[in-house]
């Protein structure tokens, strides 16, 4: 039997297991407040991947003029290597593409090998660096990918998309895609 494979936009039902699943994989970086703030505003996107009705993964964008601004993007440890951060960050850029933006940007460990990589797939390339931007100490890099709306690129995501269903039989998933963007 198959595992239905779901992401969606974060609901108050949602909150006390996007909690614990951002103590686990962020070390507690959002509190409840913050992510009810995100759930109120306008210019969030706030995507929670489930699996069997589990949530296992979370990604959020802010919508910024023209940039999508990439703030969060989690996976739970035992659902790693799974294609699943793929496959939630293809949904988030088709919603920073529905919000017609143009750019996208985020953070990320420069020691984070398994990140970069997976956003080197999506045509992001280093634009800086945030000198000790983690609390340890760590510098961050800043990843930047521009002309989101162009045909080819809202081609190559749909091609990472498929590339993640495409793995997800060996895993025992079922892609239910409805993630609706309301903007």
């Amino acid at each position: 039997m198959l595992t239905p494979l779901t992401c969606q936009i974060l609901t108050d039902e949602l909150l006390p297991a996007v909690l614990k699943l951002d103590h686990i994989c962020l070390g507690g970086l959002w509190t409840e407040a913050g992510y009810r703030r995100e759930i109120d505003s306008p210019n969030s996107d706030l995507l929670v991947l489930q699996a069997n009705k589990q949530v296992i993964g979370l990604g959020c964008l802010w919508a910024i003029l023209d940039e999508a601004h990439i703030t969060t993007l989690a996976i739970h440890p035992d659902y790693h290597r799974q294609r699943l951060g793929q496959l939630l960050l293809t949904q988030l850029l088709q919603s920073a593409c529905h919000r017609t933006l143009s750019h996208a940007t985020l953070e990320v460990r420069a020691s984070n090998q398994p990140a970069l990589s997976l956003y080197e797939k999506f045509g992001f390339r280093t634009a800086g660096q945030r000198k000790r931007y983690y609390k340890d100490g760590e510098d961050a890099l800043i990843l930047w990918r521009s002309q989101l709306q162009t045909p080819d690129y809202q081609h190559h995501l749909k091609q990472l998309e498929q590339e993640c269903t495409k793995t997800f039989g060996k895993h025992r998933y079922q892609w239910l895609p409805y993630v609706t963007f309301g903007h």
